[in-house]
């Protein structure tokens, strides 16, 4: 590489950066480069309009400040790296068991039944779960009562209303409570069997579960592991 034709009207770490661009990475120019690329242009400086000794410690810091952003998106970089190995780790150890998440369905073997919750927003006189089948009938309804705020339990036997056992299947779960003299949904949180895990798109894609029945759902979606 030729650095004795250095203009005289361009800093050394304009030079450094177009020079910088002409190679590939791997083969880029580093600290020694540019100093030597300083020196040069200190040497075939205008003797009758020399550069202020200012100026080149402003390149000088100039090009500190681009290397340091450079080692900082290095440093990134591998955080990231090692986020996504522990994350992926963590998924994986996860294959084969239950989580806790929101949702409204669950795969659900009636002989064992399902225990599930609800988020119940506002105290209530009466609280409800109404059950569905995969056609959208209504099999059952478990009665709650009156509730206060808060997170409360609630367990379907995986029988109908007649006391029927239901066949195994994925089933809805609808939660309602009265609340000022109206029925209002609440929110509930279900069982599901993880079967895989898998990275979203992306560098910096989330890991993702793969869980009967719903499909793929973020691990941060989770609410408790069994």
């Amino acid at each position: 590489m030729s650095i004795s034709n250095v203009s005289s009207g361009a800093s050394a770490l304009d030079q450094y950066q177009l020079d910088s661009d002409r190679f590939a990475t791997g083969n880029e120019l580093g600290k020694d480069q540019f100093l030597q690329l300083l020196v040069a242009q200190m040497n075939n400086q205008d003797p009758l309009s020399p550069q202020e000794n200012g100026e080149f410690i402003a390149q000088l810091a100039q090009f500190s400040t681009v290397e340091g952003i450079d080692n900082l998106n290095g440093s990134m970089e591998s955080l990231l790296s090692g986020y996504q190995s522990s994350q992926a780790l963590q998924a994986s150890s996860m294959v084969g068991r239950t989580v806790i998440v929101p949702t409204d369905q669950a795969v659900v073997d009636t002989s064992a039944g399902l225990e599930g919750q609800l988020a119940l927003s506002s105290s209530s006189s009466n609280v409800f779960v109404k059950v569905y089948d995969e056609s959208g009938s209504l099999v059952d309804t478990v009665n709650l009562g009156a509730l206060e705020a808060g997170m409360h339990d609630f367990t379907w036997d995986g029988t109908d209303g007649a006391g029927n056992l239901m066949e195994p299947g994925v089933y809805t779960f609808e939660a309602m409570a009265t609340i000022n003299g109206t029925n209002t949904q609440m929110a509930t949180l279900l069982p599901a069997n993880v079967d895989s895990v898998s990275l979203g798109a992306g560098s910096g894609g989330e890991m993702l579960l793969n869980v009967a029945g719903l499909g793929s759902i973020s691990l941060s979606s989770v609410y408790a592991i069994q």
